[in-house]
This record gives structure tokens, sequence and C-alpha cells, in this order.
């Protein structure tokens, strides 16, 4: 089911989500009811639970050319990074008209558990290390608007 994605100013969006205890079927079709959103949205590579007003640590991602790599991590956290960061024009699906420049890590280890509740570590890099920093501060109740710096309406890069 596509969901409505809440947008900034609301107040959910600067809320802190809990832990999840451990994956359960709502869980499950949480996560399959964000990726539908998020695909039919149609520019979106990743989308937390709070965007869609549920208070979980749970996000979505499919960084994929195809956009046919789904994946889902719960109670997700950056366990290392690297020292080395790179500024990128970043959008957001809950701050619509707003992109702006954001100095994220290159490369970060993230640990959290799959849909099937297993322990998985991940090691990203590029965006799908952007992508988990980005998911996370949602988690955390952070917006792109509060790390950017904005993107003048000219130098924009197409949708």
């Amino acid at each position: 089911m596509i969901l409505p994605v809440l947008q900034q100013p609301d107040p959910l969006l600067r809320e802190k989500s809990i832990m999840v205890s451990r994956s359960t079927p709502e869980i499950k079709q949480l996560a399959a009811d964000l990726l539908e959103t998020m695909y039919a949205l149609g520019n979106g590579v990743g989308l937390a639970a709070p965007q869609v007003g549920r208070l979980y640590r749970l996000f979505v991602f499919d960084v994929s050319e195809g956009r046919n790599q789904p994946g889902a991590l719960l109670n997700p956290e950056i366990i290392s990074h690297n020292k080395e960061t790179a500024k990128h024009e970043e959008g957001c699906l809950s701050c619509r008209n707003f992109d702006g420049v954001v100095e994220r890590y290159t490369k970060v280890t993230v640990r959290g558990l799959n849909l099937d509740g297993k322990k998985v570590t991940i090691k990203a890099e590029g965006l799908l290390a952007r992508v988990f920093q980005h998911e996370i501060d949602h988690l955390d109740g952070i917006l792109i608007i509060d790390k950017a710096e904005p993107v003048p309406p000219e130098q924009k890069r197409s949708k």
C-alpha cells in the first residue's frame, strides 16, 4: 500500500524512533509498504518509517539502476566509518522543495537486523553509504535541512 509521506515541518519528523524488538508480520508489511511508496514516488532511493508517521527504527533502500535490489534494516547503527568525506547534492522525500549539498562519510559499516530478524553487517560506500547516513538521520529526527547547504535553483540537478 502506498502511504502518505509526511512533509517538513510535521513534528513527527523530529521525533527519535524507537527500537524494534523483533521482526513481526506488521513490521514486514510496513517495510513492503515503504518500498512500494518509495518506488511510486519515482526518485527516492531510501525511505524511513518516521517519514510515514511510524516511529520505528526501520528504513528501506534500493540504489540499483534497475530498482530491483531492495533492502531493509531494523535498528541500524553506524559502527565505523572512514575519515574521508565528500559533499554531494541530496534531496529528501519529506522536504520536497529543498535540495542541498551535504557532507557525509564516503564509507560506513552499518549493523542492524534484516527482515528475518538476523543480525547483519553491511559495508557500504558511495551512494549506498550516503543513503544509510541520510536514513539513519531520519530515525534520529534529523532532516536534510539541518545539515545541507542549499543549492541555488539555477544550479539544481535535473530530476
